[in-house]
C-alpha cells in the first residue's frame, strides 16, 4: 500500500526528501539548549560570572533562532509537500475511475468512491504531512533527549525505561483494538454519503410527496448510528491521553524525589540543581514527544483504513482493455450479434441475455420493444462496449468492437442513456461535449433534428443560457432533446436512443424521428422504447423477452406472429394509426 501510495508524490520528492532534513537541524539545535541553560545556572548564576551568563544566554538564542528557522523552513515544505501529494492523489483516483468500465463502477458505489476521493484522500494526506514532519521529528528528538539526559545523569535516567515500556504496551493495545473499528466506521460513512446524495438528487420528489420528515429521519437515523459506532472507536484511541498523562505525571514526581535526594546526599557533587533543571526539561521533551509519537500511531491507524480504500480503487483491474494495433476507422454502422450471452456478474450462471443472434444493415431504423428486465439497456450497452459480451461476439461495421479503438468506437457509436445527465455550465458547453469543435451552425442543426432549436433560441440568452448540475432547470424532455442534440454533434455511424424520448409527447416523438429519416439517413438508428408509436415506423423491431430474441419483424408482420408485441400493442394502442 505504502509502495503504492508513495507513486504520488511525484514532482514533490525532492522538498518530501528535504523536510526530514531540516526536522533533523531544528532537533539538533534545540536539544542543546537545556543544556546550556543547565551550566547558565551551575557554571554562571551560582558562581556569580555574568560574562559566562551573557555569552551562554547570546549562543542559546542564537541556537532557537535557529532551530526557529529550520523548523518553520520545515513546516512550509511538508504544507506543500503534503498538498501537492493530495493533488496527485486525487488526480490519479479521477484518472482511475475515468477509465472504469460500466462493471467496475458497479463494483464501487458512486458514494464510496466520493468518500475515497475526499474524506479517505485527507486522512491519507495529513498522515503523509505528519510522517515527513513530525514522524522525523519526534524520535531524533526523543532519542536526542535521551542521550543528553543520560550525559546528565545516567542513573536517573533509568526511570524512562519503564515508563516507555508501559505506555508502548498500552498504545499497541490501542492501535489493534481500534483499526478494525475505523475501518467499520469509514465504510458506514459510504452509506450516509449515498443517503445525502440520494435525497438531494430527489429533493423535487421528496418535496412532492411531502416527506421532509420521513428523510430527516432516516439520515438522523444514520447518523445516530454513525455517532455510536465512532465514539466506540474513540473512547479506545481516548485512553492515550490518561496514560501519557500518568506516564508524565508518575515521571515528574519520580525525578523530583530521586533528583533531591541524589543533590541532597552528594552535597551538589553527583548533581546540582541547574543539571536538575535541565533534566527536567528533556523530561519533558522525552514524554512530550512520546505523545506525539502516540497521535502518530493514532492517525496512522485512521491514515492504514483510508489507504486500503484508496488501493482498492487503484488496483481495480480495468475490465475494458484497449487492444494492440486498436482499429481506427468504422466502415459503416452494421451491426452483427453473434451467439451472444452477457452477465453482468462473471461469476454467475444468470445470462442477463442469451443466445442473441441478429443482423442489422448499416442505415436501418430498429426498434427494440420488452418488458421490464427483458434485457433491453443490456442489449444495446453491448454495442459500444461499455460493457463486453461473456461469450459470443459483437461487431460493428464489420469488426468486433473488442478490437476497435475506444475512442474511435464510442465517438462512432453516440448513445443517449436511459438517465438524462447536463452537466453545470452553458446549453453550447454541454451541446460540445458531443463536439468540441462544433460550430454554431452545426449545434443549431443538431437541435433542428431534435426538436429543440425553437426552445433553446427563445431563452434570452439563448445557446449560452445556463445549466444547472443534472439539468435541474429544464424539464424531461427539454433534457431528453438536448441530450439527443449533444450525441448528434458526434455525427455517428450508430445512435442508440435508449428509452430517450419517453418525456416528449408523441407528436414530437414522431418529429425527432422524421427528422432522422432527412438528415441522418445513413446512420444506423437503435431506439428503444415503451410506446409502440416510437417503432412501428422501423425498418425492424426485435422483441426481447427474458434476455431472449422473442421475434424480430416488421410491425405489421409482428402484430401477426408475436403474442407479446400483439399484447403491448392491443394494450397501448387499440384501433391508433401509425402512419405519420
Amino acid at each position: 500500500m505504502i509502495r503504492k501510495l508513495s507513486h504520488y508524490v511525484g514532482e514533490y520528492k525532492r522538498i518530501t526528501l528535504l523536510t526530514p532534513v531540516l526536522m533533523v537541524l531544528e532537533v539538533l539545535f534545540e536539544v542543546f539548549i537545556p543544556y546550556l541553560m543547565g551550566h547558565i545556572i551551575d557554571d554562571g548564576i551560582k558562581k556569580g560570572d555574568m560574562d559566562y551568563v551573557v555569552r551562554t544566554g547570546l549562543l542559546m538564542m542564537l541556537m532557537a533562532l535557529l532551530s526557529l528557522v529550520f523548523g518553520a523552513l520545515g513546516a512550509i515544505l511538508a504544507c506543500k509537500a503534503s498538498a501537492g501529494f493530495e493533488k496527485n492523489l486525487r488526480r490519479g483516483l479521477m484518472e482511475k475511475v475515468q477509465k472504469f468500465s460500466f462493471a467496475n463502477i458497479d463494483r464501487f458505489s458512486t458514494a464510496s468512491l466520493v468518500t475515497r476521493m475526499t474524506t479517505d484522500v485527507t486522512n491519507v494526506q495529513s498522515a503523509f504531512q505528519m510522517m515527513i514532519r513530525i514522524c522525523f521529528r519526534a524520535p531524533i528528538m526523543l532519542t536526542s533527549a535521551l542521550v543528553m539526559a543520560m550525559v546528565t545523569n545516567r542513573k536517573l535516567s533509568l526511570l524512562y525505561v519503564g515508563v516507555i515500556v508501559v505506555l508502548g504496551t498500552a498504545l499497541a493495545l490501542i492501535v489493534v483494538n481500534a483499526f478494525p473499528r475505523f475501518r467499520y466506521v469509514f465504510e458506514k460513512y459510504d452509506g450516509v454519503n449515498a443517503g445525502v446524495q440520494e435525497n438531494l438528487t430527489g429533493i423535487r420528489v421528496v418535496k412532492a410527496y411531502v416527506r421532509e420528515e420521513h428523510e430527516t429521519k432516516k439520515f438522523h437515523k444514520a447518523s445516530e448510528f454513525l455517532y455510536k459506532r465512532f465514539v466506540d472507536a474513540e473512547k479506545i484511541v481516548a485512553l492515550n491521553g490518561p496514560a501519557m498523562n500518568l506516564a508524565i505525571y508518575a515521571c515528574m514526581t519520580g525525578i523530583f524525589w530521586f533528583g533531591a535526594q541524589i543533590i541532597v546526599k552528594s552535597g551538589g557533587t553527583e548533581m546540582q540543581v541547574g543539571q536538575l533543571s535541565t533534566f527536567m526539561v528533556y523530561t519533558m521533551n522525552i514524554l512530550m514527544n512520546l505523545m506525539m509519537i502516540s497521535m502518530i500511531f493514532v492517525m496512522m491507524t485512521l491514515a492504514k483504513t483510508s489507504g486500503e480504500r484508496i488501493v482498492e480503487v487503484l488496483d481495480e483491474k480495468i475490465d475494458l482493455t484497449q487492444p494492440e494495433n486498436a482499429v481506427t476507422e468504422m466502415k459503416n454502422g452494421e451491426i452483427v450479434f453473434d451467439h451472444v450471452d452477457f452477465s453482468y456478474s462473471k461469476n454467475s450462471e444468470n445470462l442477463t441475455l442469451q443466445d442473441i443472434n441478429v443482423t442489422i444493415p448499416s442505415g436501418s431504423v430498429v426498434g427494440v420493444i420488452g418488458g421490464t428486465g427483458s434485457g433491453k439497456s443490456s442489449f444495446v450497452q453491448l454495442i459500444p462496449r461499455l460493457y463486453d459480451v461473456t461469450s459470443g461476439s459483437v461487431k460493428v461495421g464489420g469488426v468486433d468492437v473488442g478490437e476497435y479503438d475506444l475512442r474511435t468506437l464510442r465517438d462512432k457509436v453516440s448513445m443517449v442513456l436511459q438517465k438524462n445527465v447536463l452537466f453545470y455550465g452553458t446549453i453550447a458547453e454541454n451541446l460540445r461535449w458531443g463536439n468540441e469543435n462544433a460550430t454554431e451552425e452545426e449545434i443549431r442543426a443538431a437541435c433542428e433534428s431534435a426538436q429543440i432549436r425553437e426552445f433553446v433560441e427563445s431563452l434570452p440568452d439563448g445557446y449560452d443560457s445556463h445549466v444547472e448540475q443534472g439539468g435541474t432547470n429544464f424539464s424531461g424532455g427539454q433534457k431528453q432533446r438536448l441530450c439527443i442534440a449533444r450525441a448528434l454533434l458526434k455525427q455517428p455511424k450508430v445512435l442508440i436512443l435508449d428509452d430517450s424520448t419517453s418525456a416528449v409527447d408523441t407528436k414530437t416523438d414522431a418529429a425527432i424521428r422524421r427528422a432522422f429519416r432527412e438528415y441522418i439517413p445513413e446512420v444506423t438508428k437503435l431506439i428503444i422504447a415503451q410506446r409502440i408509436s416510437s417503432v412501428a415506423d422501423a425498418d425492424m423491431i426485435i422483441v426481447l423477452d427474458e434476455g431472449r430474441i422473442n421475434g424480430i419483424g416488421t410491425h405489421d408482420q409482428l402484430l401477426q406472429n408475436n403474442a407479446i408485441y400483439r399484447e403491448v400493442y392491443e394494450s397501448q394502442m387499440r384501433g391508433a394509426d401509425f402512419d405519420e
